[in-house]
């Protein structure tokens, strides 16, 4: 299997990076964050994990092994394929999804594309007791909730899903849970 890649940024795409690898170059599946961050010509090391199908090889990469690891859980989760995992992971931090794990909270879930209620609540039904919450990820549940209600705020607004969950993300921790509180913060982000 392929672990990790360490190669030159060739090509930014939607949901894709293109990394030249020793002269060959590689599509790799990754994360909103890790495409916006990465720059062409740059070098970038990403732990990956290979998914083969009949018809398809896919190379999946992320910047942590923690990552990698939520992917690989989401995956054993029924109704929850590649796409759909790297969409969640793509949606909301690894702070978020443990948090809505440990609150039970599948409304949290039900803001990535492609995740309805029943696939939210099989994760969290699967996910509960089979994985080990990371003491860095103990958080307030309500912050999670109150997460959900900025992005369906911002979306309402006109942002993208992307564009609002940045804004969301890049919130200080230690910003009042109040949602008015948080969405006068989200708003100075897009000005």
């Amino acid at each position: 299997m392929i672990e990790q890649i360490k190669g030159i940024v060739t090509a930014k795409g939607e949901k894709s990076l293109t990394i030249l690898v020793g002269g060959v170059g590689l599509r790799v599946w990754t994360t909103n964050e890790i495409i916006s961050k990465a720059q062409h010509g740059e070098t970038i090391q990403l732990i990956t994990e290979l998914i083969l199908r009949e018809t398809e090889i896919n190379l999946f990469g992320f910047d942590e092994e923690r990552a990698r690891n939520m992917f690989r859980n989401l995956l054993k989760v029924n109704g929850v394929g590649p796409k759909a995992a790297m969409a969640v992971l793509s949606t909301l931090s690894l702070r978020e999804i443990y948090s809505a794990i440990k609150s039970k909270n599948y409304n949290v879930l039900t803001t990535v594309a492609g995740i309805g209620k029943k696939t939210a609540q099989k994760i969290i039904l699967y996910l509960q007791d089979s994985i080990e919450i990371d003491n860095d990820f103990q958080i307030d549940p309500t912050i999670a909730t109150v997460n959900a209600d900025l992005l369906d705020a911002l979306v309402g607004l006109g942002y993208s899903v992307v564009e609002a969950q940045s804004c969301i993300q890049s919130l200080p921790e230690d910003t009042p849970q109040d949602l008015e509180i948080r969405l006068r913060i989200a708003l100075q982000y897009f000005s």
